[in-house]
């Protein structure tokens, strides 16, 4: 039979006390008598404290080099950014312009923004000009007429527009001059056609006002907007006596 050997202040011995390493003995690492049962202990609390702080130096120096790889240019590289302010450019403007036509000052703003060098911008603004990508005098017809169809907005606030997207005045008064007159009057009838029920109730000045005032915010000129509204007004049965003055 194997006799079964405990130590005394070992985990076995319930009623020992804690042994003399804890009680101001010799330090962790410190030689200590063969079979004493505080040397195991001793060099287990060793190796734990070794590991923790192993750990712990670990994650700290690995949370800093996360943090000092973390530079724009380096989180540019993870994405796969090109590093080539060519490409760049013309990843940025292959982008905006996916499903949405830009003008030329739109993409150059664009690019002016992320930092692209000029040369770098001038470059690719001018190449997508030549294989048409970048059209402002295509974009300032397709404004015009989306705009006016879509919104009723008449000549005047569709050059204010289009002077926002930097297209050239040229170019403008081109895309515009495609919108007729006639065209542009009955637009502005069926948009007061729509706005009268609204007003019925109100006194006819009022009336007036806000039918004036609804075409004149879309850019109709004040002549267009008077005779408009005074028709509508008179096919109501409204008295329009003296609404022949400018409002």
């Amino acid at each position: 039979m194997t006799r079964r050997t405990e130590w005394p202040g070992s985990a076995a011995d319930p009623g020992a006390g804690p042994g003399p390493e804890f009680a101001g003995g010799p330090a962790d690492g410190a030689a200590s008598e063969p079979g004493d049962g505080s040397a195991g202990r001793s060099r287990s609390r060793s190796r734990r404290g070794a590991g923790a702080g192993f750990g712990e130096g670990a994650g700290r120096r690995a949370r800093s080099d996360t943090k000092s790889s973390g530079s724009p240019s380096s989180s540019r590289a993870e994405k796969g950014e090109p590093r080539d302010p060519v490409e760049q450019a013309r990843n940025i403007c292959l982008r905006l312009l996916t499903g949405t036509p830009r003008t030329r000052k739109q993409l150059a703003d664009a690019l002016r923004k992320r930092e692209i060098p000029d040369e770098a911008a001038e470059e690719v603004l001018s190449r997508f000009e030549d294989v048409g990508l970048i059209d402002d005098a295509a974009f300032a017809g397709a404004w015009v007429e989306s705009r006016h169809r879509g919104r009723g907005l008449a000549r005047r606030a569709l050059v204010r527009e289009l002077r926002t997207k930097g297209v050239d005045s040229a170019l403008i008064d081109e895309a515009v001059g495609r919108l007729e007159p006639e065209q542009e009057e009955e637009t502005a009838r069926e948009l007061v056609a729509r706005k009268l029920r609204s007003t019925r109730g109100l006194d006819r000045d009022k009336r007036l006002r806000r039918l004036a005032g609804m075409l004149a915010r879309k850019g109709y000129g004040e002549g267009m907007a008077l005779r408009v509204v005074r028709q509508a007004l008179e096919e109501e049965g409204e008295d329009t006596e003296g609404l022949d003055e400018p409002f």
